[in-house]
């Protein structure tokens, strides 16, 4: 090793000698800084040996150090959130071409909507701070691409409908755990983000984790009720994608994400739901927006009352009826006489199209025909059930 660095000092001796020799200064100039150069990252080389040394000696593991997430963001120049997941420039675009067209919920948007305004309130209580709550965005996935892009640690919370007997999944990232985790046991405020990595959620954790996602779930229940009641049951918490396998990796899911802050902390939480589980009720989520009550606004229904009420019907009284065959129908002449099986005082039927409406005996008022009603009126209920009921019969009579 000595015999090395006295061979480069000759060099670099020599080299000097030649510089001073030499007739013209400007190239002496510059084989001065050449030289300067060298001898500059020669030290430095050195330097990052004698570093590498130490750390290599420097315990067992030292060798397989691990980068952690917040040097991967600083290599890179970027974190995993400030990535533009709506771009669809470049490279993006040509990823996303491969991604089916899905079609469009109008309903889910409405439903998800409400879901906001009613978190918004069960997170203030829940926290007893000050919460917001934004829909970030709804979108089609596939199951498999999202398993393998989420951001890891994450806790994720598979529940089951049981209606509609499938199964859905509640994504809480790092950052809504650890922030909600400051906010009910106390935390100061102003403090920034610290992402823990290297360690399994703890018990208490895990539970508060729990217990946002009821909310959750339980909002999401409210939010679904006038469309198609549902109940939500967690089934299991997951750490890792692997064990949350809730449908195969081609399938299509539907991909909500929640952003929710309290003040200057924060995080997201994503609702994915397969496809296959809100496929029994594919078909009330395809209807257009009904209306802020989802059809039952009580302006509306007085309007409806109001005029059905002065709407005008046509009633017939029904004397007798008979069957006749059609000769002697065909037979029938002015004068003829046709007998009536009936008393003289039989009650004579009421009725709207084909329904029954009540029965009453026929008189005079003045030089009119009347009728007395001797049976009360059917409820309404009955009579539109009834209304149903021959309109089903006409349409089978109807039918081929």
């Amino acid at each position: 090793m000595a015999g090395n660095e006295q061979m480069d000092q000759d060099a670099i001796a020599a080299q000097w000698e030649a510089s001073l020799d030499s007739e013209d200064p400007a190239e002496a100039a510059k084989a001065a800084a050449e030289n300067e150069l060298s001898e500059t990252m020669a030290l430095q080389w050195a330097a990052m040996v004698e570093d590498g040394s130490r750390d290599l000696g420097s315990g067992k593991n030292s060798g397989e150090r691990v980068l952690s997430q917040e040097e991967i963001d600083n290599l890179l120049g970027f974190t995993v959130g400030d990535v533009a997941l709506d771009d669809h420039s470049g490279i993006r675009a040509i990823i996303d071409s491969a991604m089916v067209s899905y079609e469009r919920l109008p309903m889910l948007e409405i439903v998800f909507d409400r879901l906001v305004r009613l978190l918004t309130t069960s997170l203030r209580n829940f926290t007893s701070d000050n919460v917001e709550v934004s829909l970030d965005r709804i979108t089609s996935v596939r199951f498999g691409d999202y398993m393998n892009s989420i951001p890891l640690p994450a806790v994720l919370t598979v529940f089951k409908a049981e209606e509609w007997d499938n199964f859905g999944m509640a994504v809480v990232d790092s950052s809504l755990i650890y922030s909600m985790i400051d906010v009910l046991l106390g935390g100061r405020r102003g403090t920034s983000q610290l992402r823990i990595e290297g360690r399994p959620y703890t018990t208490i954790e895990t539970e508060l984790v729990k217990r946002l996602v009821e909310v959750v779930m339980a909002d999401a229940e409210q939010a679904f009720r006038p469309l198609s009641p549902v109940t939500f049951t967690i089934d299991r918490l997951e750490t890792n994608p692997r064990f949350a396998a809730i449908s195969r990796p081609a399938n299509a899911a539907i991909l909500v994400r929640l952003r929710i802050d309290m003040e200057d902390r924060g995080g997201n939480i994503e609702l994915l739901l397969p496809y296959a589980t809100i496929e029994p009720i594919r078909g009330v989520l395809l209807q257009m927006f009904m209306g802020e009550k989802f059809g039952r606004d009580p302006v509306w229904e007085g309007h409806f009352a109001t005029e059905i009420n002065q709407a005008e019907i046509a009633v017939d009284a029904v004397l007798y009826e008979a069957d006749i065959p059609l000769k002697q129908l065909m037979r029938l002449k002015v004068g003829d006489t046709l007998p009536l099986d009936m008393r003289a005082d039989a009650n004579v039927t009421v009725r709207c199209g084909d329904v029954t409406l009540t029965e009453g005996r026929m008189g005079r008022v003045g030089d009119r025909v009347a009728i007395r009603v001797t049976k009360p009126l059917r409820k309404p209920s009955t009579t539109l059930a009834m209304f149903e009921k021959v309109d089903e019969q006409n349409k089978m009579m109807e039918a081929p």
